[in-house]
This record gives structure tokens, sequence and C-alpha cells, in this order.
């Protein structure tokens, strides 16, 4: 077996979704590549190396997502791969995209996990909002394509050796390989990162508006936790994109999850109900929320937060 991990490069270190699909692309066995696009720096590389990556077929941070995309077709022709796994970032679903259409290959996304039998590749994906697990196997040959959620994996390094790297090569790819990346900007965030918090306390449309947020993010403050949001506060314009949890925001498990009026929707429910302990906080008894949550309050969150606030102000006294 032959697999492909396709990571980028952020805040110079190897993208999480790479080194998650590395940990569980080492049980496979055989052969295990990155192609990593980015700047390439020495800890980015070293981290692939130590979740398992013997190779690193590197690409520069300016090339675009159709040069990627050609650029990995024309390497499969004479490498390969069994397998190509991707994670949910925009440039990683671009390109599985496009390479999928280069190579006439189906592209399964979505997935909470793949397993691998001989020559045989098999994906698991949730729908209905997690409550149902599809099993899908791959028929039309290799490589098999998929993309994966986060946290469908832990990075886990196995202390492996600093990877041998080598260029990927770039073909001509027309109109399409005069687009050029200038720049790349990370939207700032205060407080702990969302995906890797231990505690998470988000707010929903119960919270009435955008002020209200400020006790969400004072609770949060006081727990040590990150502040989330459900879709629908994140479109009114409450509080930036980066704080969406849910289907199509970001997935979380911490081990405390805090949904303050949250009535639990499908879409958010896919983002969080995996986490150890969900709490939920809402004034209506039959909210789907209750029915992940591990301790219900029914009550108005603009009643029980504040009280909240208050005994964790006074327990730190």
């Amino acid at each position: 077996m032959k697999t492909w991990v396709f990571s980028t490069e952020a805040d110079g270190g190897a993208s999480s979704s790479a080194l998650e699909a590395l940990t569980k692309a080492r049980s496979f066995g055989g052969d295990l590549v990155a192609i990593h696009v980015g700047a390439g720096s020495e800890p980015a590389l070293n981290e692939l190396g130590a979740h398992g990556a013997a190779t690193v077929l590197h690409l520069s941070a300016d090339v675009s997502a159709a040069a990627i995309a050609a650029a990995m077709a024309a390497a499969c022709e004479t490498e390969q791969p069994d397998l190509i796994i991707f994670g949910m970032g925009n440039l990683d679903r671009d390109v599985a995209g496009r390479l999928s259409a280069r190579l006439g290959k189906p592209v399964l996304a979505n997935a909470v996990d793949v397993t691998v039998d001989g020559d045989s590749v098999r994906v698991a994906n949730e729908i209905l909002g997690g409550t149902t697990k599809v099993v899908t196997q791959f028929t039309e040959g290799a490589p098999a394509i998929t993309i994966t959620r986060p946290k469908a994996f832990p990075a886990e390094p196995n202390g492996g050796d600093a990877p041998t790297v080598s260029t990927l090569h770039v073909p001509d790819v027309g109109h399409a390989g005069d687009v050029v990346v200038l720049s790349s900007h990370a939207e700032s965030a205060e407080g702990p990162d969302l995906e890797a918090a231990a505690v998470v306390v988000s707010g929903g449309r119960g919270l009435g508006g955008a002020e209200k947020f400020e006790m969400i993010a004072e609770l949060a403050g006081l727990v040590g936790g990150a502040v989330g949001a459900t879709r629908a506060v994140v479109d009114a314009g409450w509080v930036p994109y980066s704080y969406q949890v849910g289907q199509t925001g970001k997935t979380v498990k911490p081990s405390v999850y805090l949904a303050c009026g949250i009535s639990g929707a499908m879409q958010h429910l896919v983002g969080m109900k995996d986490s150890t302990t969900i709490i939920a906080i809402n004034k209506d008894p039959e909210a789907p929320i209750f029915g992940v949550a591990d301790l219900g309050i029914v009550g108005d969150v603009h009643n029980v937060v504040p009280a909240l606030i208050e005994a964790l102000k006074a327990h730190g006294s």
C-alpha cells in the first residue's frame, strides 16, 4: 500500500489534518508520502517525518490549486499511489476536486474513518446529521481519493526520522498556471485555539444579540476555554466565522462543551457531538441539544450564565 497525505504549512508547522492522516496511514503499512505545500520549513518537515512520512514531495506556497492538482496527477502516473488522503482545509478540497477530475476517479468526502484490507479501501461517512454511518468501498481502481474530517484520527508521532525531501515538478497547465498566490493571511483570534481547546463555551441565537456574547467570552475566560458559535450567529454577524462550530464550520472534541442558548440543529451537532462531556443550557425542554447532552439545564441562558460566572468568581476568590 502506497499512501499519499496532502499537507499545508501554517505557522511554521504542518497542518493538523496531515498529522492526523499520517498517524492513521501508518496502520496501513507500506510507503507513506506527504505532498507538502508551503515554505517547507525544517520544523514542518520534521513534524511530517515524526508522524510517519518517509518521503515529502514539496511545492511552494505560491502555486495555484490547479497547478498542484496537475503536478499530483502527473506524479500519479509514475508513482502510482493506492490512496490519497486530504483534509477539510480550503486548499485541500480545491485540489482534491481538481485531482479527481484529472484522474477520472471518485472522491469520498467527509470521512470519519478509512480502512484498508489488501487492495480494498473503504471509507466511513456520517449522514443525516451524524445519526447514520455509511461505509463505501472504492471499486474504480487506484488511487482512492478521500477527504477526512478534522479530529477523525488522533495525531500521534512515532519518532520517525527526518524525511527525504524532493520538489514536485509542476507541468504546463496553460492559463490555469498563470494564477499565483501572492500572500496568505490568517484571521487573528483571541484566547485558546477553538479546535484544540479542552473546554469550549458556545453561544446560539438564544442569546438574543451580539452584545450578549460578552458573557460567553467571560465565562470561557474563567474556565480557560475557547469561544464557539452556531452558524446562525455567525451569519447574523455577531461573531467572526472563525468561531463557527458545525458542518460548515469547525469540528471540536473538547473535554467539556458548554452549549448556551443553542437549540441543537443537525448541522451544529455534527461539529461537537463527540465532545467528552456536553452541557446544554436552554429554556426549551424539548430542544434537540438535550438529546446529545450529558447534563442539561432547563432555564433562561440570561439568568443561568451570569449565575455561573458569579459562582466561578466567588470560587476563584
